[in-house]
């Protein structure tokens, strides 16, 4: 048999059944599912020092366990000294086992990690059942070491589901173990 990621099975086993007695789904690919996490982190002290861009996609790449790629400004902006195609960021695309992996990594050990951590607060959603939160330290993840790090960065994470409205998607992220603060249930 091959290797299947812990929260992939879970889901399989005991999310999707739990999800579609909840809401009443007639199909079970009506059930709402992850479809893709986005890690991107926007630099802009990255003006002035290339090597910033050059460390963050380095640590992002170690974080997600796939390469990172670097993003690029759009336009000129005279104010922050920023020209057209001048990186200023990076970014990358799980789906899949490394999804699931990191979905795991972050939920088991990252987000423990967080200094005062009371749980994550359940605002980020967008009305299309998508989730999107920010880590202020990048230092939270086991995979950087914190002697190599030069700056602390932080970074936006967006979980993207199949789920049609909010409360389907913060259910199917809280069947994996999400830790939802308390204080602001809707």
């Amino acid at each position: 048999m091959s290797y299947q990621p812990r929260l992939r099975a879970k889901y399989k086993d005991e999310v999707k059944p739990q999800l579609q007695k909840e809401f009443g789904y007639t199909s079970s690919m009506q059930v709402p599912r992850l479809m893709k996490i986005a890690l991107n982190q926007g630099l802009g002290s990255a003006v002035g020092d290339k090597k910033i861009v050059e460390n963050a996609i380095t640590e992002m790449s170690s974080i997600a366990g796939q390469k990172a790629v670097q993003t690029i400004s759009r336009k000129d902006i005279s104010n922050f000294k920023l020209r057209k195609g001048m990186p200023i960021g990076a970014r990358v695309t799980l789906r899949g086992d490394r999804m699931f992996e990191f979905l795991d990594r972050l939920i088991a050990v990252s987000l423990p990690r967080t200094r005062d951590f009371r749980g994550v607060p359940a605002k980020g959603f967008d009305g299309r059942g998508n989730f999107t939160m920010g880590v202020k330290e990048q230092i939270i993840f086991p995979e950087i070491d914190i002697d190599q790090v030069s700056k602390i960065q932080g970074m936006d994470i967006t979980f993207v589901t199949s789920a049609k409205t909010d409360e389907e998607a913060k259910a199917l992220l809280t069947a994996f173990g999400f830790p939802f603060s308390d204080k602001d249930k809707k």
